[in-house]
């Protein structure tokens, strides 16, 4: 029997496509047998060993590539329930929301976390402004009074964070959890609220001027009790 490996690039990362070759045997029955595993190295390559036969290779590669990248994703799986790293000992984390992050914005993937949590950036009106956020861990972060327009936000993690009187105009905030988050004032004029969710979150005062959002997503924000009159016709709640 012989491997091979066959390394491939997925988001950054290395990805090692081993094939396990049989010996062919006349009138046997070709099966198909595809194990997948992944092994992440220190220098963030994946191993996906496979062992297919015939025609099924290159699907079977494909499927298990596929696979072992998003089992690696830095995403949550359990958005209710998420299970966290711990704190960055990083002293100059919190500057990094400065700098932001450019890797798979959409999908919130990264190379390495930006751990914004407990960072205070109260009435910061330059540094945040436009820049990606993707996948950020921001919860009982404050941002109380900042300017965070235009800001990308992607699958961030901004459970009991502070956002009052933030200005989110211009911005692409998707998926983003802001569970018993402080959003007091917060204005999300011409605002992306694509699959964020608002649950205990505090909306007292909240601009939703042509706000861009979906029709599940905007009845499960309806029912926020702290959104004002002005804020439900600014939705269109019902």
């Amino acid at each position: 029997m012989a491997m091979t490996s066959v390394p491939l690039k997925f988001d950054g990362r290395s990805v090692h496509l081993s094939t396990l070759h049989r010996p062919a045997f006349k009138h046997s029955r070709s099966q198909l047998r595809v194990q997948c595993s992944d092994m992440v190295k220190e220098d963030n390559s994946i191993y996906v060993k496979t062992s297919p036969i015939g025609g099924f290779k290159g699907i079977a590669c494909g499927l298990c590539a596929v696979w072992a990248v998003a089992a690696a994703s830095p995403t949550f799986a359990n958005p209710s329930n998420p299970r966290l790293p711990p704190l960055s000992n990083d002293p100059t984390r919190c500057e990094k929301a400065f700098v932001g992050n450019t890797i798979g914005q959409a999908n919130g993937v990264y190379d390495k976390p930006i751990d914004l949590r407990f960072c205070d950036f109260t009435n910061e009106k330059t540094n945040l402004r436009g820049k990606s956020l993707a996948a950020a861990l921001m919860s009982d972060a404050k941002f109380d009074g900042a300017n965070m327009s235009e800001v990308i936000m992607s699958k961030a993690y901004a459970v009991g964070a502070s956002f009052k009187g933030v200005d989110f105009t211009n911005a692409v905030i998707d998926r983003v959890n802001f569970g018993k988050a402080n959003m007091q004032g917060a204005v999300f004029r011409n605002t992306v609220l694509s699959g964020s969710t608002f649950n205990d979150a505090n909306l007292e005062g909240a601009n939703f001027e042509d706000t861009i959002i979906g029709y599940i997503d905007l009845q499960k924000l309806c029912r926020n009790q702290t959104l004002s009159d002005q804020g439900r016709d600014e939705l269109g709640c019902r």
